[in-house]
């Protein structure tokens, strides 16, 4: 079996003693992995950085196997990324969160949006909106659009961090002290301020910890705490 795609390379892993097991995601077949022999060598390992944009050929000789990949670079990132710290983190974290999703599943909307990320200056709010995308395609999608105690659409200041539903400010009053903030611009209303980005990553913490990172025993990447302490600097000062 065989096929080519264009892939963002998110991971890779050192296999034996010139080898290394890449791992990608390539467009319109998701999240995947294959062995590159002599990986390790200097002309493929400045191929294989993440962050590098590259085109795959995978084989195999059947379609459960891991299978080989030969590669070919189509965008080098890496370089830039290294030389830029938030940019770097933000690189990480975004390819930390690609490995959440299930293997050989399709989630370009994801790969586009990651692309995105890294060709562009560091956006916390574009961030946010890539960690709300990611729960969404694993299933656990919040509701934004309306209030979970009055159907309104309006006004809606809050998230119940149980039913990761919206609340409005009117319903919200009563429970302030259980309910998480939820930034207007999540909402759909107005720019993202330094303080909203930094709610909106408690926000999208929240659910990642419930749902994703503590059922899978998995510990966040610490450069997400310093990346957003990055993206709201000018909040904290």
């Amino acid at each position: 079996m065989e096929w080519t795609g264009e892939a963002l390379l998110i991971g890779v892993r050192r296999h034996g003693e010139s080898s290394v097991i890449a791992e990608a995601m390539v467009a319109g077949r998701g999240r995947h992995m294959g062995l590159v022999r002599g990986g390790r060598s200097r002309r493929l390992s400045a191929v294989l950085q993440p962050g590098n944009t590259i085109q795959l050929t995978w084989r195999a000789r059947l379609e459960d196997q891991l299978g080989q990949f030969t590669v070919e670079l189509l965008q080098a990132r890496a370089a830039q990324l290294i030389g830029d710290r938030t940019r770097l983190y933000t690189s990480q974290l975004i390819c930390d969160h690609l490995r959440l999703l299930p293997e050989r599943d399709p989630h370009d909307r994801l790969l586009g949006m990651a692309l995105g990320l890294l060709d562009h200056a560091p956006d916390g709010a574009a961030l946010a909106r890539f960690e709300l995308a990611i729960l969404d395609d694993l299933g656990y999608g919040l509701d934004l659009t309306t209030c979970a105690v009055t159907g309104t659409s309006g006004d809606l200041t809050h998230v119940s961090p149980k039913s990761g539903r919206a609340v409005s400010r009117a319903a919200a009053q009563p429970y302030l002290d259980r309910l998480l903030p939820l930034p207007s611009f999540l909402a759909g209303r107005g720019n993202a301020a330094p303080s909203d980005i930094a709610a909106a990553f408690r926000l999208t913490g929240h659910f990642l910890q419930d749902h994703v990172w503590g059922p899978r025993e998995l510990t966040p990447s610490p450069t997400r705490d310093i990346l957003i302490g990055m993206l709201s600097r000018d909040h904290d000062n």
